[in-house]
């Protein structure tokens, strides 16, 4: 296990108008549950992604939040695992960059959340966000829009389908 890191993260999230090449990029599957219930004021993740177990703390916010992760063993993700029940999702999550270097995770939903795919971008400050031009694969910007928040994907699905997750 690790220390905790903590980071503001800045981030800019985006609906895909059409997938890249994947082939091309980097990917890794993940699964993640949530610990803590719709409505509460901090939200509490278990995730594993290729191999590595986190444990993560995110504050309220949009395009700035606080953020603390530790890396836990499989012992303890296993533990906690049952606590997420009816609050996971699945997805593989590609990693590449755009022709400036900016980099980008691209999110491909699986099971009841397909065929959602979303990217996000990162960025060192709220200023630098703010400037970024999106490239023409990327569709509508949903970085304030909350039902696109994994958590809330994980508890309702997703925004538009009559069908709840569970």
């Amino acid at each position: 296990m690790t220390d905790a890191t903590e980071a503001v993260e800045i981030e800019r999230k985006f609906l895909v108008a059409q997938l890249p090449v994947l082939e091309e990029l980097k990917a890794k599957p993940v699964r993640q549950g949530y610990v803590t219930q719709a409505g509460d004021s901090v939200e509490l993740r278990l995730r594993e992604k290729g191999g590595a177990f986190f444990l993560t703390l995110k504050s309220e916010g949009g395009l700035v939040r606080m953020e603390r992760e530790i890396e836990i063993d499989a012992a303890q993700f296993e533990a906690l695992w049952p606590a997420t029940e009816g609050r996971r999702l699945e997805k593989t999550r590609y990693v590449g960059a755009l022709p400036d270097g900016t980099g980008f995770e691209l999110d491909v939903f699986t099971g009841t959340l397909a065929p959602l795919v979303l990217v996000e971008v990162e960025f060192d400050s709220a200023e630098a966000a703010g400037a970024f031009t999106p490239p023409d694969w990327f569709g509508a910007d949903v970085t304030e829009d909350r039902r696109y928040r994994n958590r809330a994907l994980a508890d309702d699905g997703v925004p538009g389908r009559p069908e709840r997750r569970g």
